[in-house]
């Protein structure tokens, strides 16, 4: 398999909503696969399909010291949410910008295996994080959009 191009911010992709997994296939496969090739290779915790130009809700994440290792979710969505905290993010479309942000510990995913195969997950402390910051990258949302407004506007005085 291949590593993929990030897209960074402002690329368009970044910014819609990416449509529903409908075919469990090699196609999707090979997705998942490059995916985990492009986190490996950019050293980061989680990816989501589209930071690599696919408009797919499709996630990836491998969290170091994590209960449930790599994990390849379809159609995530998360059921329900507990202990919230303000947590520090980065992102690897939005190179050099770190924030705090308000996410849950623990949370309850629904999704797919990359083979079709229905998932309940309880994800907790780092893992559930990052699940919070792909799952809103399928629906067009950056974690920056979530950082308070004078950290925002700070950044963009910084660039």
């Amino acid at each position: 398999m291949a590593a993929l191009e990030i897209l960074k911010e402002p690329a368009p992709c970044l910014r819609l909503i990416a449509k529903p997994v409908t075919a469990f296939d090699p196609a999707l496969e090979g997705l998942v696969a490059d995916m985990f090739d492009t986190l490996d290779a950019a050293g980061g915790i989680g990816l989501a399909a589209p930071q690599v130009g696919r408009s797919q809700r499709v996630i990836v994440m491998n969290v170091p010291d994590g209960e449930h290792g790599k994990l390849a979710l379809i159609n995530p969505e998360i059921r329900r949410t507990a202990m919230p905290a303000i947590v520090e993010e980065s992102c690897l479309s939005v190179p050099g910008l770190e924030g705090k942000v308000r996410r849950s510990l623990r949370v309850e995913v629904i999704a797919f295996s990359p083979e079709g195969a229905p998932l309940t997950l309880l994800l907790t402390d780092m893992e559930a994080v990052c699940a919070q910051h792909e799952i809103d990258h399928l629906d067009g949302v950056l974690f920056k959009d979530r950082l308070p407004w004078v950290t925002r506007v700070m950044a963009k005085l910084r660039r």
